[in-house]
């Protein structure tokens, strides 16, 4: 449990990092935190779909620090997608 939530605040952090300009970047503190390890942990599953179910590459370890990439990039589209919420959700308000 442990190696999953530092599996998923480290692709969730270095997701945030390669996103410029996220709707989350005004959070500070636990939130934050807590905001990278959502992104990072969901960031994971969607990678391991996306590689190991989807494409047949890596094993069955969804929280495992061998597909930190799968979840950095997983984690990137989480964060595009949450970004894209966000800013409809604003403007349609």
């Amino acid at each position: 449990m442990i190696a999953a939530l530092l599996v998923g605040f480290v692709a969730g952090a270095i997701a945030r990092f390669l996103i410029p300009f996220d709707t989350l970047r005004h959070l500070r503190g636990p939130k934050s935190w807590g905001a990278s390890i959502a992104i990072g942990c969901t960031g994971a599953i969607v990678g391991w779909l996306i590689f190991a179910v989807g494409l047949g590459w890596g094993d069955n370890n969804i929280f495992d620090w061998g597909s930190i990439v799968g979840s950095i990039i997983g984690a990137v589209i989480v964060l595009i997608c949450v970004n894209w919420y966000l800013r409809i959700k604003k403007i349609a308000t």
